[in-house]
């Protein structure tokens, strides 16, 4: 069965490649097309598309705003695909992920070429990942500000012999769907957090830095790039520099280690996650969040064996939940919780009861 892709384009030359080159998947209809938001919000119902991919400025209603709307009447995956979200000015793309956007992928400033097998391949990869994504209606009183995704379900304790042990770090892993849930765990957070937090996200290239910038906006832990032969400290949060591994020697500091041909993903969760669990051991907490693959699975596996804690967050409030869902297939994940109760969870671990 076709993945069936609603285009919603003002520029008619880019309209052109886009439908170029998605029409190369066999696996890929497109079942209409829209030059404004407006015109595409008038479509969906009528056309039912599994994905939906949206420049950001258009005529009547830009990009924002139409993920906005989609998203409180109309939910379905969004590929923003534009010229309008660089590294320049990533405050507007997180503002798209806010709104509910699943993925961005930036037009090239050279201009959308059809013939470019790297920019091919990205997009018919992002619209396969996002047909199979699962995401959340927003109420229109969400429309603009962070709120956390509540679960009011009763959740088991953590494990009783955990509770009185004496953790000294956390380490999180994300993907597809993860600076929303980085928000959302963060967030809940206080600002004397007594432990360090070392994190992945897998992100575009050049998009880091506006992704901290972002999550400090509702974030009271100090967030920054781990530097190199430093030791993680309480009350921090750190993510590797782009394009490097983020690991923990023998002596607890940072190192950096470079991209090796075969890498799927630099930096990687698991590369972080096993040198963690190697140093630190049992007073090591990890949390996998949502992503797509499996990175992130078997550095849970070696907390779990090193004693340490292990949380993965559920599939109900995961946009993706291949990565969690690979820990929990390897029995690396000690509770499955949803994205709301990670934090409530943690803070309970930092005063633990008595048993």
């Amino acid at each position: 069965m076709s993945i069936r892709v609603l285009l919603v384009e003002d520029s008619p030359i880019a309209m052109m490649v886009l439908k170029r080159i998605l029409s190369s998947s066999p696996e890929i209809e497109i079942v209409g097309t829209a030059r404004t938001g407006r015109e595409g919000l008038d479509l969906i119902p009528r056309i039912q598309p599994d994905v939906i991919c949206t420049d950001y400025f258009m005529p009547q209603m830009n990009g924002l705003e139409f993920t906005s709307h989609v998203m409180v009447d109309y939910p379905l995956p969004i590929l923003v695909v534009s010229a309008s979200v660089q590294e320049d000015d990533p405050k507007r793309i997180f503002q798209l992920l806010e709104a509910g956007a699943v993925d961005i992928l930036p037009k090239p400033k050279a201009g959308l070429d059809p013939d470019n097998v790297v920019l091919t391949q990205a997009l018919i990869n992002k619209v396969k990942i996002l047909s199979g994504v699962k995401v959340f209606r927003k109420k229109r009183s969400q429309l603009g500000r962070s709120q956390p995704l509540a679960d009011r379900r009763p959740q088991p304790p953590l494990l009783s012999a955990t509770r009185s042990s004496n953790f000294k770090i956390i380490a999180v892993g994300a993907s597809t769907g993860g600076p929303l849930a980085l928000q959302q765990l963060f967030m809940g957070l206080p600002k004397e957090f007594p432990w360090p937090i070392v994190c992945v996200q897998h992100i575009s290239e050049g998009f880091l830095q506006g992704l901290l910038d972002w999550l400090m906006t509702t974030c009271g832990v100090s967030i920054e790039i781990a530097q190199a032969d430093r030791k993680p400290q309480p009350g921090k949060i750190y993510f590797p520099p782009e394009r490097q591994h983020l690991t923990i020697n023998e002596y607890g500091r940072f190192v950096y280690l470079q991209a090796q041909p075969e890498d799927i993903h630099c930096p990687a969760v698991t590369t972080l996650f096993s040198s963690v669990a190697k140093f630190y051991g049992r007073k090591t907490i990890g949390i996998l969040l949502s992503g797509m693959g499996r990175d992130g699975a078997d550095g849970m596996k070696s907390i779990v064996e090193a004693g340490g804690l292990t949380i993965a967050q559920d599939e109900a409030t995961s946009v993706v939940f291949g990565m969690p869902r690979a820990a929990i297939e390897l029995d690396a994940a000690h509770q499955v919780l949803p994205i709301g109760a990670i934090a409530p969870a943690i803070l309970e671990l930092v005063n633990p009861v008595d048993q």
